[in-house]
């Protein structure tokens, strides 16, 4: 019994620092997360000097709602149009890719991937003037896609469908046997068949993989949609809440932290809904059958 008393002392001393550093990387991990819910629950109009304010009140998401000059539930209506839709269709066009570039043998498959692959290199910042004079000139042909419109807003997300998710479920793809595909075929099943009846369903985990991260980065994006919407009212969270730190909102942190834990709600609902497939997304392939 004193030898096992021993051994773990012993086994304590070699360890604690590792403990220390767990400890100290889940503070500095947390530190951000709790400081936005003291700065969100407390004195309206005051800048947060400790991580836990002295007083909790609801005054900065009485600011959100009842303030007539912050349209914030506009603005939350707008990012869970614009970043659904988008999410929708982004997974949608992958998944069509992705199959395409799995299953079928095409004159300049290997080069389309390639090209995919090197577009991913270039930061998004080089092609923001590109993509606000070609969508400028379509909004004098048709304003309703142009500039300052949502649906132009999801077109141009839509333009970034064909990277980085491509790629996730293409590998996804490749890791399904191919003689799914035969049997299917041997069956009387045509591709379109195979693709709806077999492929998609056996892909549902690595699909909600992708349809959450295209979500999270659609609804935390500030730099295109700042760029093409143009008014107030067509603001999504991101644009909106940064009026609260700059311009006639300036320095008005309890409301933009109270607005950043609202924006935080619809990842929290997604994630929970889709976590059963997500883990299995998450592992697919780590095991081979």
């Amino acid at each position: 019994m004193s030898a096992l008393k021993s051994l773990r002392k012993y086994h304590r001393q070699k360890v604690w620092w590792r403990y220390l550093v767990a400890a100290l990387a889940l503070v500095f991990a947390l530190m951000p997360v709790i400081w936005v819910i003291g700065a969100a629950f407390g004195p309206s109009g005051l800048t947060t000097q400790t991580v836990i304010p002295r007083v909790f009140s609801l005054d900065n998401f009485k600011v959100l709602f009842n303030d007539e000059n912050v349209p914030f539930a506009l603005w939350y209506r707008n990012s869970l149009l614009i970043c659904t839709s988008a999410a929708i269709m982004q997974v949608a066009i992958a998944t069509f890719a992705a199959y395409a570039f799995s299953r079928f043998r095409f004159k300049g498959r290997r080069l389309s991937l390639v090209g995919l692959l090197v577009l991913q290199m270039f930061p998004q910042l080089l092609s923001l003037v590109a993509i606000y004079l070609l969508m400028y000139r379509v909004s004098l042909i048709f304003p309703a896609i142009g500039t300052g419109s949502a649906l132009g807003l999801i077109l141009v997300y839509l333009g970034g469908a064909m990277g980085y998710n491509t790629y996730l479920l293409k590998g996804f793809f490749d890791s399904i046997p191919r003689e799914i595909d035969e049997a299917a075929k041997v069956d009387g099943a045509t591709a379109g068949q195979t693709f709806r009846q077999i492929i998609l369903p056996l892909a549902v985990p690595m699909l909600a993989v992708v349809m959450l991260l295209s979500f999270i980065g659609l609804l935390n994006d500030f730099l295109l949609a700042s760029l093409f919407l143009q008014t107030k009212e067509e603001y999504t969270l991101a644009v909106g809440l940064q009026a609260f730190v700059s311009g006639q909102y300036e320095q008005q942190w309890g409301p933009f932290a109270a607005g950043a834990l609202l924006t935080a709600l619809p990842i929290i609902v997604l994630f929970q809904f889709l976590q059963r497939y997500i883990v299995e997304g998450l592992s697919a392939g780590s095991v081979k059958g």
